[in-house]
């Protein structure tokens, strides 16, 4: 807790998101990473978390349409996670009055935050299964 960084060499943007995580000074602060660390896999950790902002995010609005583009996700547990990510502003649940009463999602403005995060895990994977498949 406390190594030092120097913004001698960085771009603009390293150095401003340096300056978010490590502070002005530059101070590594490690027990805030790993409380940040934390914070991001709550919230979009587990098994299918990413998956159904996925699906949401590809054109999936209704509970249905979620569950069949996922394979393995059992109802409940797509019930449940909805729900974690509507208490967690990820998603928006919206209700229309029937007849037949219509349920959608969406992904909210701040779910969209991290989809260039979601979209670098998804390079990565892709380039990981590649590396095993390669030294197999």
């Amino acid at each position: 807790m406390g190594t030092k960084y120097s913004a001698d060499n960085m771009t603009p943007e390293i150095k401003a998101m340096h300056e978010v995580i490590y502070g002005i000074d530059g101070t590594r602060n490690e027990a805030r990473e790993i409380q940040a660390l934390q914070d991001t896999i709550y919230v979009i950790g587990g098994k299918w978390k990413l998956p159904i902002i996925n699906s949401i995010c590809n054109g999936n609005k209704r509970f249905r349409e979620i569950e069949r583009s996922i394979p393995g996700i059992t109802t409940r547990m797509l019930s449940r996670e909805l729900r974690e990510m509507e208490l967690n502003k990820l998603i928006t649940r919206t209700v229309s009055p029937g007849p037949p009463v219509l349920v959608e999602y969406e992904s909210t403005s701040y779910c969209k935050t991290f989809g260039h995060i979601i979209f670098e895990m998804i390079k990565w994977g892709i380039d990981h299964r590649e590396k095993l498949k390669k030294e197999q």
